[in-house]
């Protein structure tokens, strides 16, 4: 099932204007108003926040606007910056989430997440994520993920939620309540269907459809059947000018997994030639495969260094075909680098000289396209006495740090975060536990090492200052080994709850 996500940004000129201006913008509750000429008219083009709740609207005369709020700031407006803006914008997100994403002018984005939105914790993190990572840039926006762009367009214009995600297959219902005018209507429809009582787009979906293209023209229904994904929506994803692109038209149209997989190989090895030449190694590679009926699939592989290995490309991709929904066929392919970064060419060892170091890139890239990058990483260490701050994750092919834990104090090789609290059977203040409970299970402790005294850090946090934790290394009857501590020394309550917690799991 396709899935969209749409990206409004209600404020984009001005909040672009805001960004570019820096430390010399006036402050956000000063309101701003941007300018041009409207004929012979000097108008309001766009507002902020501030000067919308002032009254202000797009298209009132700049003298009103003046004379309503004296301490308005005004700047010309520049609607050819904006288009290129958004135009960049998009490009941000087709790098960033997903092959198929384009400028939905004059004020949002739209990008086809189908099958992408698990490599960034699942679509509702998606798109918080998104909205995060623009309001770190001073850019407001709502975002919404549906079946059809048409309904994404219009959850996140008129549901008023700052994220919505409407259920696979049930578009319909998510849409119905509506206004009329979230079908990206004209303004003269729309006030022509309200004259006729039509004021929610479940008022038209029960009616005929006959009377309704007889009296309304075909763009009335055009709108409502792609909104509900009865027609087709293709978005035609926009291109970097230094993009590195392959194309393959087909005579007759592709369909089987085998004619697929030669096609991709047969483009692989003019986008290593195109690679090459420039000196570049692809990081991120996008498949896009424009179906007869003019829908388009997309599959993105990612490598964990820069390569341009034609068989080893190749292979990625094949791993990922059953994804793609060939229909009546598949008339073009098209290949592009969408992410590239300097590969210098290298001497390949010769068994004379010395055997091949292991390389274990390959297995990387395999593991990262079919789980997700983030789930393929090592574990570093990190200065601190505190266990769930000791480590944190580097990529899995990024250069050795020369730090190393402890060795005098072992740690189990998996961590709990947050650790699990755990009803114990012990003696205090300085004794292991006889017997524990986790998870519903009883466990007879039959060895135990410690206790480990950790103190808190005290100069990261005010709360730490007197906590303390005693670990112990215990081994229960079957054999299992855990790591388990007591938050409190036993005695102070100030030190901690005395509560029991395990922490982690020995191999």
């Amino acid at each position: 099932m396709t899935r969209v996500v749409s990206l409004f940004l209600p404020r984009w000129p001005t909040d672009r204007w805001r960004r570019r201006a820096g430390g010399a913008a006036p402050p956000g509750e000063r309101p701003l108003a941007l300018i041009g000429q409207d004929g012979g008219r000097r108008v309001v083009l766009a507002t902020d926040a501030a000067a919308a709740a002032a009254g202000l609207r797009p298209g009132m005369a700049v003298a009103k606007a003046r004379a309503l709020i004296p301490r308005l700031v005004t700047a010309r407006a520049d609607p050819a910056a904006d288009a290129a803006a958004l135009e960049r914008l998009a490009l941000w997100a087709l790098r960033h989430y997903a092959p198929l994403a384009a400028a939905d002018p004059p004020d949002g984005i739209v990008i086809d997440t189908t099958g992408a939105d698990h490599l960034h914790g699942g679509e509702e993190a998606m798109l918080a994520a998104m909205r995060a990572r623009l309001a770190a840039a001073g850019i407001r926006a709502r975002a919404a993920c549906a079946d059809t762009w048409g309904a994404a367009h219009a959850l996140a214009r008129h549901a008023a939620r700052p994220i919505t995600v409407a259920p696979i297959g049930d578009t319909a219902a998510a849409i119905a309540p509506l206004p009329l005018a979230a079908l990206r209507l004209s303004p003269a429809l729309v006030a022509a269907l309200r004259t006729l009582g039509f004021l929610r787009i479940r008022d038209l979906m029960a009616q005929p459809r006959a009377p309704l293209a007889r009296r309304f023209g075909p763009e009335l229904l055009q709108r409502l059947d792609q909104a509900l994904g009865r027609l087709a929506e293709p978005i035609t994803p926009v291109r970097a000018p230094e993009l590195i692109e392959v194309r393959r038209h087909f005579a007759e149209p592709i369909a089987t997994a085998e004619i697929i997989a030669a096609a991709i190989a047969a483009l692989t090895r003019p986008l290593a030639e195109a690679l090459e030449a420039k000196g570049l190694g692809a990081r991120q590679l996008d498949l896009l495969c424009h179906r007869v009926d003019r829908a388009a699939q997309a599959i993105r592989i990612g490598t964990a260094r820069p390569l341009r290995e034609p068989k080893h490309l190749s292979r990625l991709f094949c791993e990922k075909i059953e994804t793609i929904d060939p229909g009546f066929g598949i008339e073009t392919l098209a290949l592009a680098a969408s992410l590239t970064e300097p590969l210098a060419a290298t001497q390949r060892a010769s068994a004379l000289i010395a055997a091949p170091a292991p390389d274990i890139a390959d297995l990387i890239d395999v593991l990262a396209n079919r789980i997700g990058a983030e789930r393929v990483y090592r574990a570093a260490p990190v200065m601190s006495d505190v266990p769930e701050r000791s480590v944190r994750r580097i990529p899995p092919l990024a250069p050795a740090t020369g730090a190393s834990w402890p060795a005098g104090w072992p740690r189990p090789a998996r961590l709990f975060t947050p650790p699990e609290r755990i009803e114990t059977v012990a003696l205090l203040p300085d004794h292991p536990p006889l017997a524990f409970t986790w998870r519903g299970q009883r466990r007879r402790v039959a060895r135990a090492d410690g206790p480990e005294r950790i103190f808190g850090e005290w100069w990261k946090r005010d709360a730490e200052l007197a906590a303390v934790r005693d670990y112990f290394r215990i081994e229960d009857e079957a054999g299992a080994r855990f790591w388990i501590f007591r938050a409190g020394d036993g005695e102070d309550a100030a030190s901690g709850a005395q509560a029991w917690f395990l922490h982690g799991i020995f191999a």
